[in-house]
């Protein structure tokens, strides 16, 4: 594989850093470098930018509202967008939802919820796990019981994202409890709205409200919000998981992340020598940057195939295995850093406009909770060790 930028990559970068200078608030992209807390507003406004741009549904196909870019192109886009301090697009809708929709879909369920999805009009949220219903998906116990013109669906959910905000919820639900765990599943389409529906908040270790419990009871859903057949949820929750995999992996994310650790180990700290000058931290920092340089050409493979017409299969669930292990040392490495000044956490300081003098330089208060959070990236969209036993099943037949 050619590594090098063609002219025409190099035009097309050119093109989006001029977008983003063009489009991206300052302020915003200000409170994304800084690790400010965001709003839903700052998520919806710059989602309406990309979608205005027609520049939203990069891996959506063209006749549904793509780009169709190349894989180099939207690794070009990604990189620009973190360097530049654009918010992350809540993937829910756009990047899980949508690919199931446009493969297992009806026709009606594409022309209705798609061009939504695009415009920004229903938030969606992921309701797959449960207590005890984590990385083993398929003993899941939420039930959906055939009433006539519709499903009443009674259980729940967790560690549901952003579902505080959501209009939408795509859920996995058993309708077949005689059968393997696996082919009694259904995937449905539930209107938060709906009757019967409660939403708590879950604090998390960072202190952040990120994530929920949704509770079901006797909530009735119809019939129509069924995707595809009947207890064949399962296949279509396996290939929307294909999709989230890769996308933890986060390259640009660890690659932006990489640059801002080695900036911050180079600084002369107060009382040391820069930490980037001792041999077993440099050591630490150049094997996280060999292992971020092999899993961005591989990730490049994955989509380049993709690109062409396959799935990525076992390829995602090693992307996710080795994208969240590199980010997790990324912080790990910054919070040592940083030394004293990444203990203190100031929940306050993450707010817009929080004027308090700092504890330490002024990139230090976020990175305890940046720590906290990426602890969770090694479990959500199935644990690690549940990608070691894909991975060991499907490539070494163990």
């Amino acid at each position: 594989m050619d590594m090098n930028f063609t002219p025409e990559e190099i035009a097309f970068r050119d093109e989006v850093r001029g977008f983003l200078k063009d489009k991206l608030p300052e302020a915003l992209a200000a409170k994304v470098k800084g690790g400010k807390r965001l709003l839903k507003a700052d998520y919806e406004l710059w989602h309406k930018r990309l979608n205005e741009r027609g520049w939203l549904a990069w891996h959506w196909p063209v006749e549904q509202g793509g780009t169709g870019w190349t894989p180099i192109e939207k690794h070009i886009f990604e990189e620009e967008c973190v360097a530049a301090g654009a918010p992350r697009v809540v993937p829910f809708g756009l990047n899980m939802l949508g690919p199931v929709l446009i493969k297992f879909g009806s026709d009606e369920q594409r022309a209705h919820y798609l061009p939504r999805i695009l415009n920004g009009d229903d938030w969606w949220c992921q309701g797959y796990s449960e207590p005890g219903s984590g990385s083993d998906l398929a003993s899941l116990k939420t039930k959906a019981v055939r009433d006539g013109d519709h499903y009443v669906v009674n259980g729940q959910k967790t560690w549901t994202t952003l579902g505080h905000f959501a209009d939408w919820i795509f859920c996995l639900v058993r309708t077949d409890s005689d059968c393997k765990p696996q082919q009694g599943i259904s995937f449905l389409l539930i209107d938060m709205k709906t009757p019967g529906i409660t939403v708590r908040p879950i604090v998390t270790l960072d202190g952040e409200h990120e994530v929920n419990e949704v509770f079901f009871e006797d909530v009735r859903v119809p019939i129509g919000n069924l995707v595809g057949e009947e207890n064949k949820g399962w296949t279509y929750a396996k290939y929307l998981l294909t999709y989230e995999r890769t996308g933890i992996a986060g390259v640009a994310f660890a690659k932006s992340g990489l640059a801002h650790l080695k900036q911050v180990a180079a600084k002369q700290m107060k009382g040391r020598k820069p930490l980037a000058q001792d041999p077993l931290f440099a050591s630490r920092v150049a094997q996280v940057e060999i292992d971020l340089m092999a899993m961005e050409t591989f990730n490049l493979r994955t989509v380049s195939a993709a690109q062409h017409g396959g799935v990525p299969g076992v390829e995602s669930s090693m992307l996710k295995i080795k994208g969240t292990e590199i980010r997790q040392e990324i912080t790990d490495l910054l919070r040592r850093a940083l030394g004293p000044y990444a203990a203190p956490f100031v929940p306050e300081g993450l707010d817009e406009g929080y004027n308090e003098p700092p504890i330490g330089p002024d990139y230090a208060n976020p990175v305890a909770s940046q720590y906290f959070n990426m602890r969770k990236v090694s479990i959500y969209g199935g644990s690690n060790e549940i990608q070691k036993n894909i991975v060991a099943k499907m490539m070494l037949g163990l």
